[in-house]
């Protein structure tokens, strides 16, 4: 089982890393269901980490993330590269997994020692890194230059920080 897992890991590790793209990745409806529910496993785990996060906070980040990857889906089929949705989706849920994994290790390890606020800083700081690789992963997927996938992927991530001021209040995304 982990010998069929592990070129999986080791190509998202590469996505992460920016040295390979979402076509590297099966084109493979199962392989994104499987992903999508791993995606949403992390993310609950997560929630029951950070004491602070609650259900409701885990179903705003689900929608939050369902938005992104319709906005994501958007962009690439006004580029007309449809055909690469399944794909590229597959790919951001896939490096948002293994980035959530890091996440929650790191969260796991640091807080003992330097204590939650300063582990969630150092953590959420991983968590970021997810703009440059979603950004990387479209613009592999549209065939354009690295920046304008960043500047997709920024804008996405603020519209799922406007979003998110809009559901939980402006007060409450300030919290670790």
């Amino acid at each position: 089982m982990i010998a069929r897992v592990l070129p999986l890991l080791t190509t998202l590790f590469d996505i992460i890393r920016l040295r390979k793209g979402p076509e590297a990745i099966p084109h493979s409806s199962v392989l994104f269901v499987m992903t999508l529910a791993a995606w949403m496993v992390a993310g609950e785990i997560v929630v029951m980490l950070i004491v602070e996060l609650d259900q409701s906070d885990f179903v705003v980040s689900i929608a939050l993330g369902i938005v992104a990857l319709l906005l994501y889906a958007i962009v690439l089929v006004s580029s007309q590269r449809s055909s690469r949705i399944l794909r590229t989706l597959t790919a951001i849920l896939g490096c948002g997994v293994l980035l959530q994994c890091f996440f929650i290790v790191s969260y796991s390890f640091l807080m003992p020692v330097l204590g939650r606020g300063i582990a969630g800083v150092v953590s959420y700081l991983l968590l970021l890194w997810s703009v440059p690789v979603e950004g990387h992963i479209i613009a592999r997927a549209i065939e354009r230059h690295w920046y304008v996938g960043f500047l997709v992927a920024l804008a996405v991530f603020l519209i799922q920080i406007q979003l998110s001021s809009y559901f939980v209040g402006p007060a409450e995304l300030a919290r670790p």
